[in-house]
């Protein structure tokens, strides 16, 4: 199925442009018990619903940026830049990894 996913610095592209990082999964503030990290790397909600996820523009400004998508429908609700606050930080892959050259290494 095919929907149209707007960048926040390009505007509308459909969504073959981008590549999907996951869901927003916040990165544990202090040092994380084994417990804590395995949950963090391994388990995420996978709600049937609106959830906020990470996407890439692979074929645009090469940027990462945050969506709020409805998984049942594909909808999307809202597309913004990272905040400084929250998660990696602007311009961040998933997990605070930056792309080498601005460029995702394949699918994610």
């Amino acid at each position: 199925m095919s929907y149209v996913l707007t960048c926040p610095n390009c505007g509308p592209r459909e969504v073959t442009d981008f590549s999907f990082g996951g869901e927003l999964n916040p990165r544990p503030r202090e040092t994380p018990s084994p417990r804590e990290l395995g949950a963090y790397n391994y388990f995420r909600e996978n709600i049937a619903g609106v959830q906020r996820e990470w996407w890439f523009h692979r074929s645009g400004c090469g940027e990462w940026f945050l969506a709020e998508r409805d998984t049942r429908t594909n909808e999307v609700l809202l597309t913004e830049l990272p905040s400084s606050g929250e998660g990696p930080g602007a311009g961040r892959a998933p997990g605070g990894v930056q792309p080498a050259g601005g460029a995702a290494g394949g699918t994610l």
